[in-house]
């Protein structure tokens, strides 16, 4: 492939990568090393149907994306009423502000190990860097290439991690045959909602539209999405891999994923240990920006009828989740609990609804008949919201009883 051919594939293929580079954050790095850590290899295959159920998800918002000429909060407002317009955007905004603090954390962390230097430092720095992007004119084309570069970082991070783990290969592929090891019920629950992010998937709508695509894009703009998620697929793998042949063959318990990168250094050296935190850095400065961009542009849009990133209100509304998750990382110096707690009950109320609400416009007769679902994407969608409806009256039973 040329430069040239390579550079326009990469061009091609942003807003899958932002929608991939947003959803894994520090949060699912954490998840799928104390999943690896647990149960080694035994539960790839809930990563693999997760993704199935992304994919289905980001192509009907992909399409949603490119049936007219407002966003989807505004279909909401127009549609189905306000009420409903503000109780999913309220709660998708709240969903983002409440993990900020752990994108904040995550990528400050990584850097206070590499250098072992001060956390509150490295809050304040990648706070100020995350704000200043915001203030280039052409701010999607810095999130776009930033979140390439990230993505690109994670992969390569992991990748070298994994060669000097050396994972067994018949293990991973027995991996891949759904089974539920004792006691690992809720932690699959939570893999499962990191992965098939629907606040994810809601945003690809809006990142369609940002780039400026019509509906004679729409094969690109699928293809486009489905190798964000197999990025996203691969790079929950590679930590599970990773967990899996390092920590678990070697007893080392785990509290969250920086002490995989640390438990590397007298395992393979610190180089690898450094390959990992890198990685670390990535996924969570990816997250720290992609998830402010979420809560912000979706705020503006249900209180201001503004998603554009070029609008001065949507960028003052990005820059309330970043200082929202630099304030809660300055004082607690960690996610503290009752925010987890409070980001996991809002969670639990918005995602059926909003998946609920992304199945009906994608059904809408007002879009052209090639935008509308297919009969796959019908059973995926209400599979999907089953999968969703069960996991929300799971997750309220262990957090709340």
């Amino acid at each position: 492939m040329s430069i040239e051919k390579s550079g326009s594939y990469l061009k091609k293929i942003g807003p899958g990568i932002i929608t991939a580079a947003l959803i894994f954050g520090p949060g699912s790095l954490t998840i799928n090393t104390k999943l690896g850590a647990s149960y080694g290899f035994s539960l790839i295959w809930v990563i693999v149907l997760a993704m199935v159920f992304m994919t289905a998800f980001t192509a009907m918002t992909t399409k949603i994306g490119l049936s007219g000429s407002v966003s989807l909060i505004e279909k909401i407002k127009n549609e189905l009423g306000k009420p409903l317009a503000y109780i999913v955007g309220i709660g998708v905004f709240l969903v983002t502000a409440s993990f900020q603090a752990g994108n904040t954390i995550g990528a400050s962390v990584a850097f206070s190990e590499l250098f072992n230097s001060s956390v509150i430092f490295w809050i304040a720095l990648f706070t100020s860097l995350a704000i200043s992007l915001l203030f280039f004119k052409s701010f999607y084309k810095i999130l776009e290439k930033l979140m390439i570069g990230l993505v690109m970082l994670m992969l390569t991070s992991f990748l070298l991690t994994i060669i000097m783990a050396k994972p067994d290969l018949i293990a991973i592929m027995r991996g891949l045959i759904p089974n539920i090891p004792s006691g690992s019920e809720y932690l699959i629950i939570t893999l499962t909602a990191s992965s098939f992010s629907i606040v994810g998937a809601f945003y690809q709508s809006y990142l369609v539209r940002e780039k400026g695509c019509a509906p004679e894009d729409l094969q690109d703009s699928l293809s486009e999405s489905r190798t964000g998620i197999i990025i996203l697929g691969l790079l929950s793998t590679m930590v599970m891999l990773c967990a899996g042949a390092v920590l678990k063959n070697n007893n080392i318990e785990v509290k969250n994923a920086a002490d995989l990168g640390m438990a590397l250094e007298p395992l393979f050296g610190s180089f690898t240990s450094k390959a990992f935190m890198i990685g670390f850095f990535a996924a969570s400065f990816s997250s720290m920006v992609g998830n402010a961009t979420i809560g912000g542009v979706i705020l503006a849009d249900t209180f201001f009828s503004e998603s554009q990133l070029s609008n001065i209100r949507v960028r003052m509304m990005i820059v309330l989740v970043i200082v929202i998750g630099a304030i809660v990382a300055f004082i607690f110096g960690s996610l503290p609990l009752q925010l987890i707690i409070f980001a996991q009950g809002i969670t639990v109320m918005i995602v059926p609804v909003s998946a609920g609400v992304i199945l009906f416009f994608a059904n809408s007769k007002k879009m052209s008949t090639e935008l509308q679902n297919t009969r796959y994407l019908n059973v995926m969608g209400y599979l999907g919201i089953a999968v969703l409806l069960i996991m929300s009256m799971y997750s309220v039973k262990y957090l709340f009883f």
